[in-house]
């Protein structure tokens, strides 16, 4: 199940560099869409662990800039 997470994510990559590079808005929307739409695929093909991570992540940084914060 990694490979087609794998594959997701890199469509996912391209069509995000291609959208904020060019200038055509039609483009920029049609990309955005196909980004969104690879980046929600490569969630659900990826194992439970790397879920976990990407659910986990905004809230540990959030939390270390509190602390940081407080110093």
């Amino acid at each position: 199940m990694i490979n087609p997470s794998i594959l997701s994510l890199g469509v996912a990559a391209c069509a995000t560099c291609l959208s904020v590079t060019t200038k055509e808005e039609i483009v920029k929307v049609a990309t955005g869409c196909v980004a969104i739409l690879a980046g929600f695929l490569a969630l659900c093909y990826a194992p439970w662990v790397i879920k976990v991570l990407v659910i986990a992540m905004p809230i540990i940084i959030e939390r270390l800039k509190a602390r940081s914060s407080k110093l």
